[in-house]
C-alpha cells in the first residue's frame, strides 16, 4: 500500500501565515489580489525549503523557530507590499 505523500514548499504556509500581520498597519491595498501578490514576490525571492514526509515538515518547522529566519522572511514581505502597494495590478 503506497502511503499518501506530497511535495511541499514548507515557505508557501510560512509566508502565507506572516503576511496578514506584516501588512495590517500598512497603508497598502489588501484586497485577494495585492495578496497574492505580494506573497508571489517574497516567494520568489526566499529559498525554497521543500518537504515530503512528516518528518521533513518538523525539521522545516524547527528551522523557522530561528529570529534570523524570521527577520528575513517579514523583510521580504515588507519590502515587496511596498511595491505592490505603489504598483497595485487593479
Amino acid at each position: 500500500m503506497e502511503e499518501n505523500i506530497a511535495l511541499k514548499n514548507y515557505m508557501e504556509g510560512y509566508v502565507e501565515d506572516l503576511l496578514p500581520s506584516v501588512i495590517r498597519t500598512m497603508d497598502i491595498c489588501k484586497c485577494k489580489r495585492c495578496r497574492m501578490d505580494i506573497a508571489a514576490y517574497a516567494l520568489n525571492r526566499l529559498p525554497p525549503k521543500y518537504v515530503v514526509t512528516d518528518q521533513g515538515h518538523m525539521f522545516a518547522k524547527l528551522e523557522s523557530f530561528h529570529s534570523q529566519f524570521d527577520v528575513d522572511i517579514i523583510k521580504v514581505i515588507t519590502h515587496g507590499a511596498s511595491i505592490i502597494g505603489a504598483n497595485p495590478k487593479h
